[in-house]
């Protein structure tokens, strides 16, 4: 099943892809173009459900890392999940800027302080 954008539906206007390349200090937004850039086509063909078990598998690498990896295969594997997030975002039509924005913008989505002050038995 290919969850790509319907065609009546256009990617947003900050998901168009873009020539670039990854600055030093790099953005959420521009990561997610960049990876849009380098990845959209064969990303929307693959549609959501694909592309979520290659975000799974890359999960389950960061975690293998975690437990017994070393530096550098936690800075690959970090990068590896966030790419893939970026993926799935871009085939979804999903902003992460925009997203992160609107959850977290105003502070804990909970308590809603910058400074998280919900219980420990509390999701944040």
């Amino acid at each position: 099943m290919n969850n790509a954008f319907p065609d009546s539906t256009a990617a947003p206007s900050s998901l168009k892809p873009q020539a670039s390349s990854l600055p030093q200090a790099a953005t959420l937004e521009g990561f997610q173009q960049l990876i849009r850039q380098m990845y959209f086509e064969k990303d929307a063909a693959r549609g959501i459900d694909g592309t979520f078990m290659w975000l799974m598998e890359e999960v389950g690498e960061l975690a293998a890392a975690l437990r017994s990896g070393t530096h550098d295969e936690r800075l690959l594997e970090f990068a590896d999940v966030l790419a893939w997030l970026a993926t799935i975002a871009n085939v979804a039509g999903v902003d992460l800027g925009e997203a992160v924005k609107r959850k977290y913008g105003a502070g804990c989505p909970g308590c809603g302080q910058f400074v998280c002050r919900c219980s420990d038995t509390e999701k944040p």
